[in-house]
């Protein structure tokens, strides 16, 4: 408890680069040490490295986005709208982490059990293009899938000491503005 209080408001900085720097709080490391120490045992470490393969580049929504195109032909182009949007999510979020450059999780109580191909963490690239993906297959399909894979993913990168909570927090928040937008503009075309 006495480590909350050594940094309990670590403020964003605007570096002379233009990029911004933010650090993580106390309590983000705290969280993450919970969540190893509660989940991180192997049957789950495998899970969730399984799921980070799935999600890396977005490879794994973009694969399946491809498919329902392909299978659901009435709804090809929603489907290809769709992906389009899962991929300009992870976009979006490669984007953002090149503007704030925060690092990854480097605290002798996370372990990390899995390797990155980059050493950015804010916002978290899986989490956003899985919460995209899943709100937006997840309306096609007709399947509340954002309810399991949203939650779901943003554990995973905790377990494996990636990511911090904020940065699943913000890159699932970047992924369901994506998706918000994307919706309407294939409602707006479906008319």
């Amino acid at each position: 408890m006495a480590e909350l209080l050594d940094r309990p408001h670590a403020v964003p900085t605007l570096e002379p680069d233009g990029t911004v720097d933010v650090p993580p709080m106390a309590a983000e490391v705290w969280v993450l040490e919970a969540v190893q120490g509660a989940l991180a045992h192997p049957p789950v470490v495998r899970v969730a490295r399984g799921m980070s393969f799935f999600g890396e580049h977005a490879a794994g929504w973009l694969a399946m986005g491809a498919i329902g195109a392909l299978v659901d032909r009435r709804r090809r182009r929603e489907w290809i709208a769709a992906t389009a949007a899962v991929a300009v999510a992870h976009g979006a979020s490669v984007g953002v982490k090149r503007v704030v450059r925060r690092p990854r999780p480097d605290d002798p109580r996370v372990q990390v059990h899995v390797g990155t191909p980059s050493r950015l963490s804010f916002p978290s690239a899986h989490a956003t293009s899985s919460t995209a993906a899943a709100v937006l297959f997840g309306a096609l399909l007709r399947k509340p899938l954002a309810a399991v894979v949203v939650p779901a993913m943003a554990l995973s990168r905790m377990v494996l000491g990636v990511h911090y909570p904020t940065d699943v927090l913000a890159g699932s928040a970047l992924g369901a503005a994506v998706a918000a937008v994307a919706r309407r503009a294939i409602r707006k075309e479906e008319r």
